[in-house]
């Protein structure tokens, strides 16, 4: 029923979806604080999208930047708005942390706002294992951001 695979961002759904993840981004995010990839940025060589279908129809995107050896970081996670409330986080989720495993990775980490709007998104990550941790990589503290790691068996 669903389908998962690496896409490459050429296509006009995945393509739309990435535009309305940007412009879901815009207005619940002040422009300092937001920290989401546009296109040529999802292409770079140490990122993976991939997107899930069902029955032919786009239903969701998930990222994996990889920042070590031992880190990854999970980027552009969206569901497409006539899919939400039907497991497709959960999946896409669930997705990511296995290849994160198979691919050795120790730890996984994101960034997400920290208002109201994104409270299901905290709630999910919660849900899986994920905990609150201090800024990664090349992020600062910032009040409208959060950090969650989930340490990888």
């Amino acid at each position: 029923m669903f389908e998962i695979k690496i896409d490459d961002l050429s296509g006009l759904a995945i393509q739309a979806l990435l535009s309305d993840h940007q412009e879901r981004m815009a207005e619940n995010s002040p422009p300092e604080s937001r920290h989401v990839l546009d296109l040529n940025a999802l292409q770079q060589s140490e990122i993976t999208l991939w997107s899930m279908w069902c029955t032919g129809e786009l239903v969701g995107c998930i990222a994996l930047k990889h920042w070590s050896t031992h880190l990854a970081e999970i980027k552009s996670m969206k569901t497409s708005s006539t899919f939400t409330r039907m497991g497709v986080g959960t999946r896409l989720l669930e997705y990511v942390i296995q290849i994160a495993k198979e691919r050795g990775y120790l730890k996984l980490k994101l960034e997400t706002g920290s208002m109201a709007y994104f409270e299901p998104a905290r709630r999910l990550y919660s849900k899986h294992g994920f905990f609150y941790c201090d800024p990664f990589a090349d992020y600062v503290e910032d009040p409208n951001n959060v950090f969650m790691c989930l340490v990888l068996e």
